[in-house]
């Protein structure tokens, strides 16, 4: 199982004649997707919406043109020089990220998040929204692209498609799943979202 890349996501807005907000996605770290064995732990119920413990950074600040709260979801996508990212329904086809903070500085979301989405003017930062995938229990995710998408877990044609068999809180190892053994750890914040490929 290959790692879920994180991105950094900003966006181009032009402000006025005379100033414009410049911005781009591009690739910052790689999580580890750690295929181990190992079993014993608990699982949470399938929801259309998971909650998991953790998501529910704070504001902390800065300034960006994209009005959205945290614990709503987003679909992210588009290129270094030219970001989209719309508001979408959790859990919905067209949802691949969670706004789990928001900070001054995209340095300033937590360590272990996925994505991040931020605007510069004059090359200064005005403020970041912090990203995790859209996690959805019983749901399937493509992670093999630039951006995750959300799949019909019979999609033949995925990347590297996942599908979700349980999130382990207060874990940082994917030896806590008992359905699986691939998953992503999320070690800072202390919960595994445990899959199975497709």
């Amino acid at each position: 199982m290959t790692g879920l890349v994180r991105r950094v996501c900003t966006a181009v807005v032009a402000l006025s004649a005379t100033a414009v907000l410049v911005a781009g996605c591009g690739s910052d770290t790689t999580p580890t997707a750690v295929p181990e064995s190992g079993a014993s732990a608990a699982t949470t119920s399938s929801e259309s919406t998971t909650v998991i413990d953790g998501q529910e950074g704070e504001d902390a600040g800065g300034d960006v043109d994209f009005e959205v709260a945290i614990g709503e979801c987003v679909k992210l996508g588009g290129t270094v020089s030219d970001a989209e990212i719309d508001k979408a329904v959790c859990g919905s086809a067209d949802s691949n990220y969670k706004v789990i903070a928001k900070a001054a500085k995209n340095s300033q979301c937590i360590s272990d998040a996925d994505s991040y989405y931020y605007e510069t003017l004059g090359g200064i930062e005005q403020g970041a929204i912090c990203l995790d995938v859209d996690w959805v229990i019983g749901g399937c995710m493509d992670v093999g692209g630039e951006d995750p998408a959300r799949i019909d877990c019979g999609d033949t044609t995925a990347v590297d498609g996942v599908k979700v068999t349980e999130i382990v809180q207060g874990a940082t190892s994917v030896d806590s799943c008992s359905t699986s053994s691939n998953g992503y750890e999320y070690s800072e914040r202390k919960f595994v979202v445990c899959v199975d490929e497709l």
